[in-house]
Parts: structure tokens; sequence; C-alpha cells
């Protein structure tokens, strides 16, 4: 059950697609004070959700902000990433206490779960303008199942976007992203996409093409298609100041950018220098800017990501003057006191970038009023996505086209996926992304990944390998590095290639297991990632795992994610066979009863763990997904009690948007 509450006059977000009446009853499980809702929490009791937030799968124990930010040095002490993902699921363990809180609010919106006191729960949004929904159901699966109908169904790509992505930012020519697939191809590893930043722009400005460096990118889309890879560029929030550009002349004439008080343009530099900032709240600007991405289709262009559009800003123009002028009083000094340097000097310097004050000086038109930017700043960057998904559809009609976005919020998630943003090559980073994938999975973004190997510092071979073992596993699967870094497109690690090789081909054979997991996810609002306790809730072991991963129906992966690690303890809440993979063709399998065990994984394996009744189905490796061949399968399976065990399979055309006839599934079963 789902009841609704109003508070105020809220801003419609457009997250929730079903009309469900606004309730007169008291707000259940919850009680209202002064500084918001309170929920006094069970000493066992598990609060899974808010999707890209920092520390593990469950998240009582730290407070968080859902404030979209351009967040570059992740870790634990943060509070704020790049979404906004405010659903909460409270588990109050066998007897206790079980729904789902939802708060549909554009704007700040501040959590304590238990970080001040260890029971209770607090959560408060900036302005007393919000819609509250409140979910109850028969057990944590039914709650997650009916926050997906709530907010409607999740984007879903073209069957070639599960592939590999390789990405860095660096690629400066044509020539680079050839020698990118030439290695792949040499190497004999599999490959589907190659992602293009900044560098194939002239002056980093959005639709545009520096055509030095890419003298024909028609030519070189239709190129690399033909070896089965697709070019994927790059998209920022920040239009480029240029009277030369079409982009921002049209927009400066037709008043679709974001104004100050004045009603002149807002201006922050990024990438490109000063740029402006496309009001994306306004439906003639998303039809507008999405439209834009014609340039690039019309090369043959297929996907896009879409990047900086929490907005991040590097400074605004006034404010920079204002702190240049402010230095020219430490002039002539040669000694500074630490706190004058680090406050006036460090803390000024760094303080330019993102500053709330910048946030607080441009407005948005919303349904003809006029709204302060930082109300509503959490809309901003999947209201991009969205421009850009509605305008597919024309653009592209019929067709499936890859998408995704550094900054969201639910309801983007129809629109397009997301990376889990900035990240950096550390083992922490790799539990990271673990702990990240159900909740933000829970909230919709059922295509979501992280930047494997890691994108900030310098990856090691082992790090990589270690990650890529867990990345095979989830819906996006790019390799993606910062300029500067060590290069690590999977090729450049001699030691460990053969092993690399292997996972990258047993990802590829895995892919009629893992696109229909997705599909059934996505087509039935069912879970491709989630946490053992939403199918063992009164197991108290399974319920306090935070790094094993239940996969769909019928699989749990338990990653390696230590350095050194030659294997790892996991917790069986059932039976289950183990398939201990080298290779799609050298496996050991072994059936463990349920309970802890400590198990071997090298290096170079991977562990993957069937549950009863469960088959899954196995193809031959393929060089990309457009040569894959799902007619000759191998079937691994964990019979039950009965010798039995089966699956769904679905199988399309990948492309076109036809994905919801029946006759794309059938079952297999084990004979």
């Amino acid at each position: 059950m789902i009841q609704h509450f109003r508070f105020g006059s809220p801003i419609r977000t457009d997250s929730v697609v079903q009309d469900i009446p606004v309730s007169s009853d008291a707000v259940p499980f919850l009680t209202a004070d002064a500084d918001g809702w309170v929920y006094t929490m069970v000493p066992d009791a598990i609060v899974y959700g808010l999707g890209e937030m920092p520390r593990g799968i469950n998240k009582r124990g730290w407070h968080y902000v859902a404030n979209n930010t351009d967040e570059s040095h992740h870790g634990e002490n943060k509070v704020s990433y790049y979404g906004a993902h405010n659903f909460l699921l409270i588990d109050g363990g066998p007897g206790g206490d079980l729904f789902g809180v939802f708060v549909d609010f554009p704007g700040k919106v501040h959590y304590d779960i238990g970080y001040t006191v260890h029971d209770t729960l607090r959560f408060a949004t900036e302005e007393p303008d919000y819609e509250l929904y409140i979910l109850t159901g028969a057990d944590l699966n039914d709650i997650a199942h009916q926050f997906r109908q709530l907010i409607g169904r999740s984007y879903i790509p073209p069957k070639w976007a599960f592939g590999l992505q390789q990405s860095r930012w660096g690629y400066k020519t044509a020539e680079d992203v050839r020698e990118v697939a030439r290695q792949y191809k040499e190497n004999d590893l599999p490959l589907d996409m190659i992602c293009m930043d900044i560098d194939y722009m002239q002056d980093y400005a959005d639709f545009t093409i520096n055509k030095e460096r890419f003298p024909d990118l028609a030519a070189l889309a239709a190129e690399l298609k033909a070896q089965g890879i697709r070019l994927v560029p790059i998209i920022d929030a920040g239009v480029r100041i240029d009277p030369e550009e079409p982009t921002c002349t049209e927009g400066l004439e037709k008043g679709y950018f974001c104004k100050k008080e004045d009603g002149t343009p807002f201006v922050a530099a990024v990438w490109p220098g000063k740029a402006y900032f496309a009001d994306f709240l306004r439906p003639e600007v998303r039809a507008w800017f999405g439209h834009r991405y014609k340039v690039l289709t019309d090369c043959g262009i297929e996907g896009f990501w879409n990047d900086m559009n929490e907005p991040a800003l590097f400074y605004s123009p006034d404010r920079l003057k204002a702190f240049l002028d402010s230095m020219h009083e430490l002039r002539g000094q040669d000694n500074i006191v630490q706190e004058e340097f680090f406050a006036r000097v460090v803390g000024g310097a760094m303080g330019l970038m993102n500053a709330p004050e910048d946030y607080a000086s441009f407005y948005h038109e919303v349904n003809g009023q006029r709204v302060r930017h930082d109300k509503v700043h959490n809309l901003y960057g999947g209201s991009m996505t969205r421009a850009a998904g509605e305008a597919f559809a024309d653009l592209r009609p019929g067709k499936r086209t890859l998408l995704y976005s550094r900054s969201s919020i639910i309801g983007s998630h129809r629109y397009g996926g997301i990376w889990l943003g900035d990240n950096h090559s550390s083992w922490e980073q790799l539990l990271a992304n673990i702990q990240m994938m159900p909740n933000v999975q829970m909230c919709g973004f059922l295509y979501s990944g992280a930047d494997l190997c890691g994108f900030a510092n310098d990856t090691t071979p082992d790090l990589a390998l270690r990650w890529l073992e867990f990345g095979l596993f989830t819906p996006l699967m790019r390799n993606h590095a910062a300029g500067g870094t060590r290069p690590q497109e999977y090729y450049r690690f001699a030691d460990q290639l053969p092993a690399i090789r292997s996972m990258l081909r047993l990802r590829y054979a895995l892919l009629p297991y893992l696109y229909s997991t997705f599909m059934q996810a996505a087509l039935e609002g069912t879970s491709y990632f989630r946490p053992l306790g939403f199918d063992f809730p009164a197991d108290p072991d399974a319920r306090e795992v935070q790094d094993q991963l239940l996969l769909g129906d019928g699989v749990m992966v338990a990653p390696v994610y230590t350095q050194n690690a030659s294997g790892r303890h996991v917790y069986l809440p059932e039976p289950m066979k183990l398939y201990r993979i080298r290779s799609v063709d050298d496996c050991d399998t072994e059936l463990l009863p349920a309970g802890h065990h400590y198990i071997r994984c090298a290096l170079n394996e991977v562990l993957l763990f069937i549950r009863p009744g469960h088959v899954v189905p196995v193809a031959k490796p393929a060089s990309c997904t457009a040569q894959l061949d799902e007619a000759d399968l191998t079937l691994w399976a964990c019979p039950d009690e009965n010798g039995k065990a089966g699956c769904r399979m679905y199988s399309d055309d990948g492309e076109t948007s036809d994905y919801a006839a029946p006759e794309h599934w059938k079952v297999l079963e084990l004979k």
C-alpha cells in the first residue's frame, strides 16, 4: 500500500508516475517535531536506500545530505554525491516495522540515520513544501517493487550497451581512438564502445567537433561500427560563450539560459571557459537542447554520456574578481600566518568551486514562476538527461539510444542510466562500488556501474583485475581514467592479460543471463542486484552481509575486494552450487551447504553461486555483442531437491523499442 501526504505547495518534480490521492490521515511510523520527521529504530533495524551515497548497504550510523555535488574526493567522510535519491527502506527485523519512505522534493534533504543518537532516524527538507510517500507491504521485495511502480519503468539501453566500454580523458585524436580499437583487436579482447571525453570538441564547446583532431567523425563512427564498436561522446552542461557558435547564439536569442536576478544570463566557468546554462526545467528548453544532439546523431552516433550537470561550476566571474581583489592586500607579504593562509588563500580559492553563493544567484522559470536555483538544484542534472531522452524519440524513432549521466534525481531513471562519478583507484572504492549498486538500483537506476579500475590516481594490475571480476556483473561496464594517470586500458597489463581476457570473455558469455535479468527488472519492476536480507529477512547472518549481492532470481556474487587476498569469507543462507571460474571453459564446481565458509579465490578466478532450482545460460564468448550467438548455450545449474532447474531467458533484436512482446521470453530447463 502507498500513502501520499502533501505539505505546503510543492514544486512538481515528475519523479512519480502514479496518481496516488493525497491522504488526510496521520503519517504512519513517523513523528513530526520542529526539525522534521523522527523514527525510533530498534537495535537491529537496517536502513536501505538513498541510492548514490557513501558507506555500506545499511545506511545506519551516518548523516547525509541529498544535494547533487561535484565530489571528486570520494570517501566515507562525505555526505553528498552526484545524485539525489530520497528513498529509504526501513527493515525492523522479524516482527518489527517494515516500510518505505520517499521524499519527493527538488532541494536539499538532510538525513541523520543514527549519527547523533544511534536509535534515532531524522530527516528534514530545507523548505516546507514537499510530497511524502509511505509504502508498506508483505516484505522488502514487495515494497521495493511498489516503489518502482510508483516512479515508473527504468530506462532500457540497446543491448550493445552491455558490452565493454573503454574510455579515457585524453583520447585527443581520431588516431588515438583507432589505436584503442586496434589494440583491443590485436590482444583478442572484446569491446563494444569507445567513449570520447571533451577533447573531441572544438574548444570544449557542446555539439561541436574539432576538425583538426577528428576530420570526419561520421566516417570514423562508421569505420568502427563495422568492427562492432560504437563511439560514445560526452556532452557537458555548460554552453560555451561564443558569438559564432549556434547553441550559444540560439539559446541567448530565445532566452533559454538561466538568469540572474537582474534578468541577465548567469555565467560561470567550466571546461570551455565562461559558459551559460540551459534552463532545463522548462519543457521548451529541454526540447531545444535535446534536439541539438542531432549534430552528432547525424554522424551516426548512437550513444552519449552527460557530465558536469550538477551543475558543476569552477567559478563565477564576479566571485573570482572579488577573491583576486582580496589577494592584493597580501601582496608584498612574505610571512602569512598559517590560519590566514589556509582560510583566505587556500580556502578562498577552493571555495570558488560549486559555491553555494553562486547556486543562490540565478533562477529558473517553473510553471511561469521564477524559482531560485538552489531551491530546485537537484532537478538540474536529471532534467538534462530528460532533455536528451525525450529528444531521441524524435531523432532516432523506434530505436534505443545509449544515455547515462553523472548527476541524477529519481525520475530521470526513466530517461537514462548513471555512472557513479569520479571515483579513484583504490580497494576502498571497489568495495564502495559493490555496496552502492543495490541501493542505486532500488531507486530505479538499473543501467548503472562505476568507473572500473578507478578514474583518478594510478591503478594497479591486481586492482584492475579484481574490479573487473565484479564489474563484469554490472549492467554498465566501463573502464575510464583521468588524464595524467597511469594508462589502464585492459591491454596495458601484460602479466594479467590472460586472466583479463578470460574475465572479459566471461562477461559476454554470461550476457544471456545478465541481459535477461536486466530486462525482467526493467519490465516487471523486480531487482537486478539486491541485498541478501531481501530474500532471507529472518536470517540474522544474511541481514548483516554487506559485501555479497543477489543477482536476479538465480545467482549470488561474492567479489574479492581486498589487496593480496587469496580468498574470502562467504555466508550462504541456503545451499548453493559454487562455480569457481578461471574462464568459460575452465571452472570447478562444488555444492556447498548453508552456513559460513572460507573460500579460496585466486587472482585469476571469480566466484559465482547458483541458487537451488536455477539455471544460468552461458553462450560462447564473442568479440562484441553483435557476434554473440544465443542459439548454442551451455546451462550452468544447481538442481533443486527434485533434480529440476530452470530460468526465463529474454531475447530480442536489442535495438528497437519493441521490447515488451511476450515472444521475447522463453523458459530454459535442465534436462
